[in-house]
């Protein structure tokens, strides 16, 4: 398959003709319609994961090169190999390599984009994407032919994989997709990209800047007065292939409204909070939120950046709304955020084409409705 002339996210149409055409291949099991998003590709663990020493990347050579096993000289990268075809463990704290089921030979103007899905940024799991001799995490090149491979961490939970399951999305771009902050405020006039509440957000409350900023929210105005929650430090497995399944009480702390609508993160905790603001992502757009900005403090924002067209939206604009999951890690020293306080920041990009079918409970989306809101392994509460 080959893009010409326009530029965008490829949608979900498109995306089918990568796999019939043979752009996207598996090595396992065949690509499954469900794999295929409003924007993006759900890729699959393989049957083997490889216990690293560190994470590395593999800039000048080919992934496989560097899976050799740890000697008694500590020369290689590997601890040890597992089997995970049908369940295995991945402990916290521990860094693995999982090569994956798909593998691409791309155009030579189409690139990809690889970030967390949900659930894996809502459970705390660190997980990118890799790709021979490259020198960076989750970027695909441009014509890229070859193997996927994830870098996986669970940070707060010791998890239970198997192979088949997606940890990880990725988006296919041609040329630059970018929309610029005039547009942003132009869509936002006809669209409405942000609520408060039911109420939309003015133009001129609307805070642009190569991107569109939201806060947080500490309000606890959901009716329980909870503001977030806070991952245990010590829990049982979380089976990734369970839902509606664990008890929230033995895995995390919820946090109540403190009433000077304030909280400080504790470095190197990990929160679940949500935004203030209602975003609406169009059918003609994708959303990508930044994963940290440095000079608004020392913390990450966000470990599962995209947002499908339709998420808040709607099919016709039916949906006002739908808050944004946040989360959230401090590092180096305790940080005091507010209610209100900016928090992250959403780039918009075009689709290439308006997807057939886009963000919700039709194709089993798991989140429109979404306040704070943990992952699906977990009972609603």
């Amino acid at each position: 398959m080959t893009v010409k002339k326009k530029r965008g996210v490829l949608s979900a149409q498109m995306l089918r003709k990568l796999v019939a055409q043979g752009n996207v291949k598996s090595m396992g099991a065949a690509i499954a319609d469900g794999q295929i998003q409003p924007a993006s590709m759900d890729l699959r663990l393989g049957p083997k994961a490889y216990r690293l020493v560190s994470s590395f990347l593999p800039e000048g050579g080919p992934v496989a090169d560097r899976l050799t096993t740890s000697d008694v000289h500590g020369s290689g990268l590997v601890m040890y190999e597992t089997d995970i075809s049908n369940g295995g463990i991945l402990e916290k704290g521990h860094v693995y390599l999982i090569p994956l089921m798909e593998e691409l030979a791309l155009p030579l103007n189409v690139r990809g984009r690889a970030n967390p899905k949900s659930t894996t940024g809502r459970l705390d799991i660190f997980a990118r994407v890799l790709t021979d001799a490259s020198a960076r995490f989750d970027d695909v090149a441009p014509g890229y032919k070859g193997r996927l491979y994830l870098e996986v961490m669970p940070r707060s939970f010791t998890i239970k994989v198997s192979a088949g399951l997606s940890l990880v999305q990725m988006r296919f771009l041609a040329g630059d997709c970018e929309v610029t902050d005039a547009r942003l405020r132009s869509i936002h006039r006809s669209t409405r990209l942000l609520y408060d509440g039911d109420a939309h957000i003015s133009r001129e409350a609307l805070k642009v800047s190569k991107g569109l900023f939201m806060s947080v929210d500490l309000s606890g105005a959901n009716g329980a007065g909870v503001v977030g929650y806070k991952s245990k430090k010590n829990s049982h497995v979380v089976d990734l292939s369970r839902k509606d399944y664990y008890n929230i009480a033995e895995f995390w702390d919820p946090i109540p409204r403190n009433p000077g609508g304030r909280l400080i993160l504790e470095p190197e905790e990990f929160y679940i909070l949500s935004s203030k603001e209602k975003i609406r992502v169009p059918p003609d757009y994708a959303a990508e939120m930044v994963a940290y900005e440095a000079g608004s403090g020392e913390l990450r924002t966000h470990y599962a950046g995209f947002f499908d067209p339709g998420f808040g939206y709607g099919q016709k604009g039916e949906v006002k709304g739908t808050k944004a999951v946040l989360e959230v890690r401090a590092h180096d020293v305790p940080f005091m955020i507010s209610d209100g306080q900016t928090f992250c920041k959403l780039f918009f990009e075009d689709m290439y084409e308006t997807p057939e079918k886009v963000y919700g409970p039709k194709i089993g989306s798991s989140y429109q409705y979404q306040g704070i809101t943990l992952s699906k392994q977990f009972k609603a509460s």
